[in-house]
């Protein structure tokens, strides 16, 4: 009965974003900025686990470009004012609709194996940082997920340098978990849920719901 009913549910809940899919994100922004005049240039830098990170981090770069392009930064690796640092994970684990009871010992209270949910912060009990960062590619640690329960924890982080100072003068980072495998899809627009308010985002954690159509 327990399987039944989180089935109906999850049914329910697609068939009534069959037309319009939002994509909802938990956003949590640090700005030391007052204004940046349209245009403002940057340019790309990768840490060495990325610069290895080959197709995945030119990927991630085009995401987060078209994003930072929109609130109006324009990429200049030339006459770069700030650095960017993008980094973003994706992480199968088992459906919070799933029966804990089906899948033996291992996936008893908590919905995983020991880790599976501590992630993403004070929704799932740690702070918002957590254990399980990747700053290489987009993969990040797979997890074993029963095909009949796929899931999936996805984060993206971006940081503005200065390049005169040196310094961090932004930091951004937004979560999303759900049923849907479209990660090309749905990591582009967490990077523009994460830009949300730039350069003046509203201080704390906040929900961004951003919707696509159709859904993917």
């Amino acid at each position: 009965m327990r399987r039944l009913l989180a089935a109906l549910f999850v049914i329910a809940s697609l068939a009534g974003c069959a037309s319009t899919w939002v994509v909802d994100s938990n956003v949590r922004s640090f700005s030391k900025l007052d204004a940046v005049p349209a245009g403002t240039t940057y340019r790309f830098e990768r840490l060495p686990s990325q610069q290895v990170a080959e197709p995945q981090q030119s990927q991630l770069e085009g995401m987060a470009g078209a994003a930072l392009a929109r609130v109006g930064l324009q990429r200049d690796d030339d006459r770069a004012v700030y650095s960017a640092q993008v980094t973003a994970r994706v992480a199968a684990t088992l459906s919070p609709w799933a029966d804990p009871w089906l899948y033996g010992p291992g996936w008893g209270p908590g919905w995983g194996p020991g880790y599976g949910y501590g992630y993403y912060g004070p929704r799932y009990g740690r702070g918002w940082y957590g254990g399980g960062w990747y700053g290489g590619g987009w993969y990040g640690a797979p997890f074993y997920t029963p095909a009949a329960n796929p899931w999936y924890e996805r984060e993206v982080g971006l940081v503005l340098r200065d390049l005169k100072s040196g310094q961090v003068v932004y930091e951004t980072r937004a979560r999303n978990d759900g049923p849907y495998s479209s990660s090309g899809v749905i990591l582009a627009v967490m990077f523009d849920a994460a830009l949300q308010g730039f350069p003046n985002p509203p201080p704390g954690e906040r929900r961004v719901d951003i919707p696509l159509q159709p859904r993917p």
